[in-house]
């Protein structure tokens, strides 16, 4: 079964607003069974609706319209489905006595605007809104199903859930579905493919691996399709061992919504450790990731951002000469700001980065993307050094996930 995902607006066409209504329904209906066949954008014009219409039906069986369902002159949905399929409006009883309550419990006036939202027309199928005004419509043509859903996202969300997607469930014969994201850091793409290359290769039919890259971070989705649930059930969880054996802990930390430093807490939390971070090319970033956890407090003590020379020598205790003779973006450096930060602190790890992120502050020997990173723990510093590029944000980004992850490898190496 295919599916078409269609959003109305030209406040998205102009990049005012994100379009994450596709996003969240593409990802709905694949967990569904639907393949998506396309998502488009379009105007708030009738004759842009019904070419899209005219094509979608041609060769999807389900097709998703958001937007354009407001009460404003420029919203031209509902008028040109009404007269697409050959309708005229009525009034949804259902609606009206919600829009009647709606308004009154927010002490405002049913003006006649608001009130003909009520009215839908009378070749859909109505499809009640309890989160806002506008209700969604489902309309049926050659045994394709065409909904229309308002596009503020929360009302939309609340419609499918509520109210589309009981229906789909009921009418339509789809396959099992089972996806899983095994997320992964350290590797690049190219060497992560190179390392799953015979294991890609070998893969069952109806098993299928995609490559979901950002900074820093690869998620690994795997997809498996079919008709027998226990049966997917099992390979995807054969599938992801293996591919997780293949990778090695030291660079798979997690699957499918979990975060980097969300795992690196839970860590330090079950451990009842310590942490604290000493960062020059990271500016912060990495007490920021810390940070955002809910209950990070448990476990971090703070950071010092030692961006000058004379910070990691006065505050962190690196010796002038170690600056002199080898640089701030050094192996003794950087070693040297983790123990400093680990005891000036008084945690029980430390994270710290040197490097440059750039764009300029390069040499030949030490090129723009130098990054050092060390890792101060009760019993010893271990220390890396990574080649980032010349992207500043990403530089940055990359570093402070590879710190968090150099610690969560220790930690779990001497578990």
């Amino acid at each position: 079964m295919q599916a078409d995902i269609i959003t109305i607006g030209d406040e998205i066409l102009i990049g005012q607003i994100v379009n994450t209504n596709a996003a969240w329904l593409g990802a709905e209906l694949t967990q569904l069974g639907f393949s998506i066949r396309r998502m488009l954008t379009i105007p708030d014009l009738a004759e842009a609706i019904r070419d899209t219409l005219d094509d979608s039906i041609a060769h999807s069986d389900l097709l998703v319209i958001t937007g354009g369902l407001g009460p404003t002159n420029d919203d031209k949905t509902k008028d040109t489905l009404k007269a697409y399929f050959n309708g005229k409006f009525v009034v949804h009883v259902p609606t009206l006595l919600h829009l009647e309550q709606f308004f009154a419990t927010r002490n405002r006036e049913l003006s006649e605007r608001n009130r003909r939202q009520a009215e839908v027309p009378d070749t859909c199928e109505p499809l009640l809104n309890r989160h806002g005004t506008a209700p969604g419509m489902l309309f049926r043509k050659q045994e394709k199903w065409i909904a229309s859903l308002p596009g503020v996202p929360f009302e939309m969300k609340g419609i499918y859930e509520e109210e589309l997607l009981p229906r789909i469930k009921a009418a339509f014969r789809l396959p099992v579905i089972k996806q899983v994201t095994v997320l992964t850091v350290g590797l690049s793409e190219a060497e992560t493919a190179d390392r799953l290359s015979d294991w890609e290769n070998s893969l069952e039919n109806g098993v299928a691996l995609a490559y979901l890259p950002s900074p820093g971070i690869l998620r690994l989705r795997i997809t498996i399709s079919g008709e027998n649930e226990i049966y997917i059930n099992r390979l995807i969880k054969k599938k992801q061992q293996e591919l997780e054996q293949l990778l090695g802990a030291a660079h798979v930390f997690g699957t499918n919504e979990d975060q980097l430093e969300a795992v690196l807490g839970q860590l330090l939390r079950e451990r009842g450790a310590t942490l604290a971070t000493a960062e020059s090319c990271t500016g912060g970033n990495l007490a920021h990731l810390i940070t955002s956890v809910p209950g990070a407090s448990a476990y971090y003590r703070g950071s010092i951002v030692a961006y000058a020379n004379e910070i990691k020598q006065e505050i962190l205790g690196v010796t002038p000469q170690s600056i002199h003779e080898k640089g701030a973006v050094s192996q003794e450096v950087v070693e040297q700001m983790a123990q400093g930060a680990r005891a000036r602190l008084g945690t029980q790890y430390a994270i710290a980065t040197s490097g440059i992120a750039g764009p300029t502050g390069g040499t030949p020997e030490k090129p723009v993307g130098t990054v050092w990173i060390a890792v101060a723990t009760p019993n010893t510093t271990v220390s890396r050094c990574f080649a980032l590029g010349t992207h500043r944000e990403r530089c940055i980004s990359v570093a402070s996930y590879y710190g968090l992850n150099l610690l969560r490898t220790i930690i779990c190496e001497n578990s």
